[in-house]
């Protein structure tokens, strides 16, 4: 039986001359098609997931593709039985992903990293001279990525430059290859890397989600799954070995890709947490400081008190 929603991811990069006026259109064209999601709109073009029935999902790709502005958008379209976001979210931002280069920024229309295609992609990963950079945050490399990719250290995607600067000798005379969800943030990211003087700089086109998809390369060499911003959280990417694990409680150390939120409100931090250990009241927090801080927090509701909270640290 064929699923009566449909999830669409995809982004382009394009001029929006008047982003707060293009917001209000897209905002009215969304809500009559009862679309839900996320959208980011900005001079440089725009980057959105939204969810909805087949017709409606439908009429919006035909809409993009009527709209000189954005008929060049390509859609990833995943099968739903439902929608997979509580609502819809259009805001308009000075970068559609903030890489924060102020003065320095720049259209990956003008430049950016040569693309590969899922069969490109993964013969090139052969290679001993190549190093494969993940452009995505920690949370989401957590539960999967590339087999032999490497993690920059840092906090946000807006640290990547500085990141790049530090580590020059260690990518210096290699083939760089960079990949994100989709594809948006390389586009970007391989464009600094060739303005910055690197030579042989590639990215994944369409990302991990395209890469899962194509029929013969299966998600090869890919562990874990793919980190989406949605109610699903995680979607398989390889089938050629099945679904692995790669992540782990964060309190038993078994293998687990259940995200769960730290039950202090002032916390909510995302972690892995087995069912087991979320069964138990104790295993409800990321570290023992919000486990405190918590306790302290309803004592203190209940005697119409305002708790003294010590500093956030690991266990």
């Amino acid at each position: 039986m064929a699923s009566k929603y449909q999830i669409l991811l995809y982004y382009l990069y394009t001029s929006i001359e008047e982003p707060e006026e293009y917001m209000l259109q897209h905002r009215a064209l969304c809500e009559r098609l009862n679309l839900r999601g996320r959208i980011l709109i900005a001079k440089e073009g725009l980057n959105g997931t939204v969810s909805g029935t087949v017709e409606e999902t439908n009429s919006y790709m035909e809409a993009l593709r009527e709209d000189p502005v954005t008929a060049a958008t390509e859609f990833k379209i995943d099968p739903s039985e439902e929608h997979v976001f509580p609502r819809l979210s259009i805001k308009v931002r000075e970068e559609v992903v903030t890489l924060g280069l102020d003065e320095e920024d720049f259209s990956p229309c003008e430049i950016t990293g040569a693309y590969l295609e899922p069969r490109q992609w993964r013969e090139m990963m052969k290679g001993d001279d190549v190093v494969l950079i993940d452009a995505r945050n920690d949370y989401e490399w957590e539960l999967g990525h590339f087999e032999g990719a490497m993690l920059p250290e840092v906090n946000s995607f807006r640290e990547l430059p500085q990141w790049v600067e530090q580590n020059r000798r260690e990518l210096e005379g290699k083939k760089i290859m960079t990949y994100c969800t989709g594809g948006i943030r390389c586009e970007k990211f391989s464009g600094f890397l060739r303005k910055r003087g690197f030579e042989d700089v590639y990215q994944l086109h369409g990302g991990i989600v395209t890469y899962g998809k194509d029929p013969e390369v299966r998600g090869e060499k890919f562990a874990g799954t793919c980190y989406v911003f949605d109610e699903r959280i995680g979607v398989e990417v390889n089938g050629t070995d099945g679904a692995s694990v790669v992540s782990r409680c964060l309190h038993c150390g078994c293998a687990s890709d259940r995200y769960v939120n730290c039950a202090w409100s002032r916390c909510n931090q995302q972690y892995f947490c087995c069912e087991e250990c979320s069964a138990q009241s104790s295993f409800r927090h990321c570290n023992q400081a919000c486990r405190e801080a918590h306790v302290v927090s309803v004592a203190a509701e209940n005697n119409d008190e305002v708790p003294k909270v010590r500093k956030r640290k690991n266990d």
